[in-house]
């Protein structure tokens, strides 16, 4: 009879231990997921140059990012958008930072819009416009296009240039100079304005 109530009081105590440390862990998991940010909807990321003849070195950087909660308004995108461009003949050089205010993606295509807040050299004048750049996400060797490909640079762009407005993707990013990377929007955003 002793050794049977020793073992009901160790299983006791054994089943109590379990379902505290489950308690426990379930807690810490709680945790754990309240304090991780929400998935993102949409991203478009990476850093490459584009295919050009020697002494032609253009390069994009792209940082940008549709939240969650935010999948219906691909105007809450945020993020930015570094471009350089530099040439030997004809000569030309400059840089510009944009801050992004648009991301849309469809399968592994992206396009984003930013408005540039800095530059320098032949990009001065461009400050305050408005640019768009669209990826074909193709792996090692991706294509690329942007709004400004039938004015020349981004200072001759139009001052009421459109959010999320570019070219198609024509360009190619050169072999082993980076990657750029979408990530797709898993549904279609819902925008009242989107009629078609």
């Amino acid at each position: 009879m002793h050794r049977r109530s020793t073992f009901i009081r160790v299983v006791a105590v054994g089943a109590a231990f379990l379902a505290l440390a489950g308690v426990a862990g379930s807690a810490t998991a709680t945790a754990s997921a309240a304090s991780r940010p929400g998935r993102e909807a949409a991203a478009l990321t990476g850093t490459a140059q584009l295919d050009r003849r020697p002494g032609d070195e253009a390069t994009v950087t792209l940082d940008a990012h549709l939240d969650a909660k935010d999948r219906n308004d691909p105007g809450a995108a945020h993020g930015t958008i570094k471009i350089s461009h530099y040439m030997e003949h004809p000569k030309f050089g400059g840089s510009a930072e944009a801050r992004v205010d648009c991301l849309l993606t469809g399968g592994k295509v992206a396009t984003a819009s930013a408005v540039i807040t800095k530059a320098d050299g032949g990009l001065t004048g461009a400050v305050g416009k408005r640019i768009g750049v669209t990826v074909h996400d193709q792996g090692k060797h991706d294509r690329f296009g942007y709004s400004w490909a039938m004015v020349g640079i981004p200072n001759d762009l139009p001052d009421d240039m459109p959010k999320c407005v570019s070219a198609a993707p024509f360009d190619k990013t050169r072999p082993g100079s980076g990657d750029l990377h979408v990530r797709p929007m898993d549904q279609r955003p819902g925008g009242a304005r989107a009629r078609l």
